[in-house]
């Protein structure tokens, strides 16, 4: 159905939102978030749907390149002392099927994404003689767990900084009244986080904010916590501190895979912006998905100036008005058959549009690492990446680009399934270009994947490949 009111029904869009207004309010939620939460609404209602057509977008042609960059070194160097490095850590990686914190999950050597994460910034501490505070953005399902590992690492705090901050939720809205959902059994589901263009609120909120102004930090490089391709890097902070710029995007080419991550534009004003899928109607998909026209992604790391949004951010009930997502989804993520809701979101690139003096750099590939579904985390698993002595996670000496992996969904979606058939870890892919494997098998020990394979199940029954195997082209089962 249309989500486009009659004129007489948006007259009384007040008195929709007022079920909001009270269920937030009984919550504790906080004002300012409750303010932008009533702005998103009555777009939603008036019957905006976030859509960014085509013909207001011009593409970007060339952006500087990392490897250009060498220059602005020695001003990152200096600029380490007031700079922090803050993870986008609320996930719970649902779409794995997991109920806890994605960063806990074992990626390399028997750490995790965030025991990496914490043993690099210790190493960037040691290497550059500074003390730069690492932060987490938490939910309140990730919070207790992610604590009690940065607890374990002694010298991580820093005095007068906490470890991390919660995000904040918003209320799901049902499709066909546009009023609460309702979920009695299970009210967690009843709410969403407002997406990872919250942080700007959630820093504020929180006190964050205020308190590494107070202690001398200006600068926040920002990433996901699934990204260990993405650290702190003098080169690309210095650059942005000599251009004076106040917000910063890393980007990288897209690829095949990456059609449909959110691409950089300009507006027809010339402002760089980013748009998301959700962002663009189905007629304009095929632009949307040419990556010949639109040739720039969002790796979602970014650079921005505090002071800046201490400004933006002045006013008790200020936030920074970014443009709506609408995503669609059903009550329970788990329940395709669940209520249909609409969650309103935003995203923390999309600021791009709204600092003054914003830029956008090329960063090479290896800066983006990604782990989103089972197919990325057993890739980072295998020996086509290596964990280095300073940990940072490298392609293999003899490699120039990582493995495709496709896992069928129906046995390897869920990491329990994904580690049940591989109960040695993932095969030898150092001489493996691409690799699939269609039907339920199981992985024995010391195994070797070469070229393109292709690897099919069809019988309907559970089928294994013997220890030692050595594979290439298709293997039928």
């Amino acid at each position: 159905m249309t989500q486009a009111l009659e004129t007489t029904e948006f007259a009384a869009w007040e008195e929709k939102y007022r079920a909001f207004d009270t269920k937030m309010r009984d919550a504790g939620i906080h004002p300012r978030t409750i303010a932008s939460f009533r702005r998103y609404y009555r777009q939603l209602v008036s019957g905006e749907t976030g859509l960014i057509p085509e013909t207001d977008l011009i593409p970007v042609d060339r952006l500087p390149r990392f490897e250009e960059l060498g220059r602005y070194e020695m001003a990152g160097c200096a600029a380490l002392a007031h700079t922090v490095v803050i993870k986008l850590n609320g996930g719970l990686g649902t779409s794995m099927g997991m109920n806890r914190a994605k960063s806990l999950v074992e990626v390399k050597n028997g750490a995790s994404f965030l025991e990496i994460i914490c043993r690099r910034i210790l190493h960037l501490r040691s290497r550059y003689g500074m003390t730069i505070p690492l932060i987490l953005m938490n939910s309140d399902h990730t919070r207790t767990d992610s604590i009690d590992t940065l607890n374990r690492y002694t010298a991580l705090p820093v005095p007068g900084v906490p470890l991390d901050f919660l995000q904040n939720r918003v209320p799901k809205i049902r499709q066909a009244d546009l009023l609460p959902a309702s979920c009695p059994e299970n009210e967690d589901l009843e709410w969403n986080p407002p997406g990872h263009g919250d942080i700007y609120n959630a820093l504020v909120i929180s006190g964050c904010l205020d308190t590494l102004l107070k202690n001398g930090y200006h600068t926040a490089f920002i990433s996901n916590a699934d990204n260990l391709g993405a650290e702190l890097d003098p080169i690309i902070l210095g650059f942005f501190i000599s251009e004076h710029l106040t917000f910063l995007m890393e980007v990288a080419i897209r690829t095949d895979a990456d059609r449909k991550g959110g691409h950089l534009a300009r507006t027809r004003d010339g402002r760089l912006m980013l748009r998301e899928i959700a962002q663009c109607c189905e007629s304009d998909h095929p632009n949307f998905f040419d990556i010949r026209k639109h040739r720039y992604f969002n790796t979602n790391s970014i650079w921005i100036d505090l002071h800046h949004i201490h400004r933006m951010m002045d006013p008790a009930d200020a936030f920074i008005d970014l443009p709506m997502i609408r995503n669609a989804k059903t009550l329970n993520p788990r329940d395709p058959g669940s209520i249909p809701v609409y969650q309103i979101e935003t995203a923390m690139g999309a600021a791009i549009s709204r600092f003054p003096r914003t830029g956008a750099i090329h960063v090479p590939r290896s800066r983006f690492l990604p782990v989103k579904t089972t197919n990325d985390l057993a890739g980072l698993r295998s020996d086509a990446y290596c964990l280095t002595a300073d940990d940072r996670i490298v392609l293999d000496t003899d490699r120039t680009e990582g493995v495709i992996t496709e896992l069928d969904n129906r046995f390897y979606r869920i990491l329990d399934d994904l580690t049940l058939r591989f109960p040695w870890g993932m095969p030898s892919l150092k001489d493996c270009e691409t690799w699939s494997v269609i039907g339920d098998v199981r992985f024995g020990r010391a195994i070797r994947l070469q070229g393109s394979v292709r690897i099919i199940n069809e019988t309907g029954e559970p089928r294994s490949i013997p220890d030692g195997s050595v594979l290439n082209g298709t293997i039928r089962l």
